[in-house]
């Protein structure tokens, strides 16, 4: 029975950590538009066109459990685009407190900025780089210094996934601060949302999808106070998304780089 439980906690701390790879922190200064091999359908996709050459540089910010090979697809259509792009991985593989790591993201986007001479970058998150994103934007200057803000997939609200270790004998989530700040009704995503949950003249966007495995509900992935939101399905109801596919799909693609060329957003639904 003892074994059982264990084998049962271990496949839920999986679920939770392995799928929402992210990305590394690449001490890499965002290159100027490289040659990259993307899928066919991504220069040709309706609705947006490629960067101006005074684009903001972007930043792929990650989540748990970040290694950079699971954001080189999206970072490599960010650049066949004409976008300076670079990967942040959250310090301590974003297991620590979210906090802690939106300062770590300040210092990085400083950098950045000094870096390129860009006034402001583009931030595209993924999973739990959403939230350290926005709590640097509303906490700690960030306001001043972001353009857009797109999410994919970050649980906004919090997700079931992170309190359900607390069944599963593992207790707060195993002791994980990220994880138990992500729970829903925890007391940082209070903070996080209460007030304006948008704040400054940052552009705010979401993205989500009806199959993402580790939001639920899918719908905490999203912000009030003028925010854009898009639900893949809303335009594409056969389309099948998970929460990692969320950096690798096409049709995903579409709809981020409509976003930040202030496009009209109209996803493709054939992208591949």
């Amino acid at each position: 029975m003892l074994l059982r439980t264990i084998l049962a906690a271990t496949g839920v701390v999986a679920a939770l950590l392995v799928p929402a790879t992210a990305a590394q922190a690449a001490d890499r200064t965002p290159a100027s538009a490289a040659t990259s091999t993307v899928a066919p359908s991504a220069a040709a996709d309706s609705g947006a066109a490629l960067a101006a050459a005074d684009a903001n540089p972007v930043i792929v910010v990650g989540g748990l459990i970040g290694v950079s090979i699971a954001y080189e697809p999206i970072a490599a259509r960010l650049r066949a685009d004409g976008y300076r792009v670079s990967i942040y991985q959250l310090p301590n593989l974003g297991f620590g407190d979210i906090r802690e790591s939106a300062k770590a993201l300040s210092s990085y986007v400083d950098q950045v900025r000094a870096t390129t001479g860009a006034a402001k970058v583009d931030l595209v998150t993924h999973s739990e780089g959403g939230l350290v994103s926005r709590w640097y934007v509303k906490f700690l200057g960030g306001a001043t210094k972001v353009d857009h803000y797109l999410s994919l997939g970050s649980p906004q609200y919090g997700t079931y996934v992170a309190n359900i270790l607390k069944f599963v004998g593992l207790g707060s989530c195993a002791g994980i601060p990220a994880c138990q700040q992500m729970s829903i009704g925890s007391s940082f995503l209070g903070d996080l949302n209460s007030g304006d949950g948008t704040p400054g003249t940052v552009r705010w966007s979401t993205i989500r999808t009806w199959q993402d495995e580790l939001v639920r509900p899918v719908d905490n992935a999203v912000l009030g106070d003028g925010a854009s939101n898009v639900l893949i399905q809303s335009w594409c109801p056969l389309r099948v998304v998970g929460h990692l596919g969320l950096v690798l799909d096409g049709t995903t693609y579409s709809a981020v780089r409509q976003v930040l060329a202030d496009a009209a957003i109209r996803p493709n639904c054939f992208a591949l």
